[in-house]
């Protein structure tokens, strides 16, 4: 995976605009506006730094996603991998449009529930599943969990009661290494995530005679980020010469667009891919379920900041009142995200945006254009909704932001701003 970089001359105002979500505007004062909302009147409404989701581009992502697998394949359903934004409301919100959703562990799967989700959608992972959070699972009436591991199935063995059945899928490692950061790289040979094919072959065959378990079928998932439809092909040609099953879950990792540099594949020519290799190797009559997370939702986040320091003297650097606390995916994975002053989008001059943390390491974006950045400004960085949340911390004892969503010019906040008392909640005397 490249590196990327800051571009070579600043860009063209609609060009900085395309990274935002999809009907994101300039009001006549030249104000970014969100769902119709000022950034002006939001920050002054819900402070900084905060979470910014464009409600009606969430929906219109998620029946994209829908409508798009089910006219390819009808037996399909798409399963959000939440982990990429695992808040109630967003839960709530895919719920309602129709999609099932995808958990990593006992705390996803509370959220999801008190979401609305239907149990029955629910698809349920991880590498190292307790047995508390597979009792979990099992009591709450999943619909799905996915084996990881002979342990998962030994664990479930015990916990099914006798005459119950808890419908399986077995994750299979296929030995493919998309082009992305290690860190989110999950399909090749020695990854900790899954079953090798030979090891597959020997869950799969264990679970057909088992007496609680019911294997439905098997789940690839190659990683994050991908920007190639390739590798995604030659994953479904994997699990296919498993055998034939009755589901295939064909897992997520369609990359998003952080930066200018970036071309991800569309939704479609993903869905095409796809949809192209199931029609050659996969039964007819088999459902086919995906579970994209990042491109479901990071386009339409917008982390809004204020400036709090300017120091000039090269580099420029711009310090504001977030950073690494709710945004690690820089320090985590070096990926590169744009920004712009939220009063004057476009132009201006290479800055270090950099956040309020005590690490060298608490930098927001390298060499970013921001014209005439003062103290007091406000700085908006696109694509912000996948991760940023789910990584938030407390690192310096920094409050997490809140959550806003926003759509034909109303705001709301669906999560609230912490605060010092909620740091001393969990301290015991």
């Amino acid at each position: 995976m490249a590196t990327p970089v800051a571009p070579a001359a600043p860009p063209s105002q609609e060009a900085l605009l395309g990274l935002f979500p999809p009907g994101t505007a300039l009001d006549r004062d030249g104000t970014l506006m969100i769902g119709g909302c000022r950034a002006t009147e939001l920050a002054d409404r819900f402070g900084t730094p905060a979470l910014l989701v464009d409600e009606a581009a969430l929906r219109a992502r998620a029946r994209r996603y829908a409508d798009g697998l089910a006219a390819r394949w009808p037996a399909s359903r798409v399963a959000f991998a939440s982990k990429a934004f695992p808040c109630t409301a967003v839960y709530r919100l895919l719920a309602e449009e129709g999609l099932s959703i995808d958990v990593a562990g006992g705390g996803e799967l509370t959220l999801a529930l008190a979401g609305g989700v239907d149990p029955a959608s629910l698809v349920v992972h991880g590498n190292a599943k307790t047995e508390a959070e597979l009792r979990l699972a099992v009591e709450a009436g999943a619909g799905l969990v996915v084996v990881d591991s002979f342990d998962d199935i030994d664990r479930l063995e015990r916990i099914v009661p006798a005459g119950a059945e808890q419908a399986v899928l077995v994750r299979v490692t296929p030995g493919i290494r998309p082009d992305t950061h290690a860190a989110v790289a999950t399909g090749q040979e020695g990854s900790k995530f899954g079953l090798g094919l030979s090891q597959a072959r020997q869950a799969i065959a264990r679970l057909r005679a088992s007496s609680t378990l019911r294997l439905d079928g098997v789940h690839v998932h190659i990683g994050s980020q991908i920007l190639d439809t390739e590798p995604f092909a030659r994953a479904v040609e994997a699990v296919a010469a498993l055998g034939a099953f009755a589901v295939y879950d064909l897992g997520g990792g369609l990359g998003a667009r952080y930066t200018y540099q970036d071309r991800p594949p569309s939704i479609e020519e993903y869905l095409d891919t796809l949809v192209t290799a199931a029609r050659r190797v996969l039964p007819a009559e088999a459902e086919i379920i995906i579970e994209p997370g990042r491109s479901m939702v990071a386009e339409t986040g917008v982390s809004l900041y204020r400036a709090t320091t300017v120091k000039h003297g090269g580099p420029t650097f711009v310090a504001v009142d977030g950073g690494m606390g709710d945004n690690l995916e820089v320090a985590l994975y070096g990926q590169r995200f744009e920004a712009a002053v939220a009063t004057r989008v476009g132009g201006g001059d290479p800055c270090q945006l950099v956040g309020r943390h005590c690490e060298s390491g608490d930098t927001l974006s390298a060499g970013v254009p921001l014209r005439d950045p003062r103290p007091g400004d406000l700085i908006a960085v696109p694509a912000t909704g996948a991760y940023c949340y789910s990584l938030s911390n407390n690192y310096n004892g920094a409050l997490r932001p809140p959550v806003v969503f926003c759509r034909d010019g109303e705001a709301r906040a669906v999560v609230r701003r912490e605060t010092y008392a909620d740091l001393l909640r969990r301290d015991l005397p």
